[in-house]
């Protein structure tokens, strides 16, 4: 089992998928053990339970949801944010990587 597991969650988890692999990159560059995935929101709550996720990181197009996912996983302990738009535009990986580990602590 990985480290810190990062789930990111956008509409449908197909525009992340190419930005978890490149976050997926910069972890390895860095010697970290992280699991990072992409679901759609749909599907959220299924990963949330079957899964212990460390963070979670809303695609900007799902922006309208943090507020609800901060409600249900801040009893929990496990981080939300927003992707940061530039970040997501440019698929960063490494400051998205970075964003997330930041929520961790």
């Amino acid at each position: 089992m990985a480290e810190k597991t990062i789930m990111l969650c956008c509409a449908a988890g197909m525009s992340t998928s190419l930005l978890v692999s490149k976050m997926q990159k910069a972890a390895e560059a860095q010697g970290l053990d992280a699991e990072i995935f992409a679901t759609g929101a749909s599907d959220a709550d299924n990963q949330l339970e079957s899964k212990k996720i460390d963070c979670v990181l809303l695609g900007p197009q799902v922006r309208f949801m943090e507020g609800q996912f901060k409600e249900k996983l801040a009893p929990k302990g496990i981080g939300v944010e927003v992707i940061d738009m530039k970040a997501y535009g440019m698929m960063d990986g490494e400051t998205v990587l970075k964003q997330a580990l930041a929520l961790i602590g």
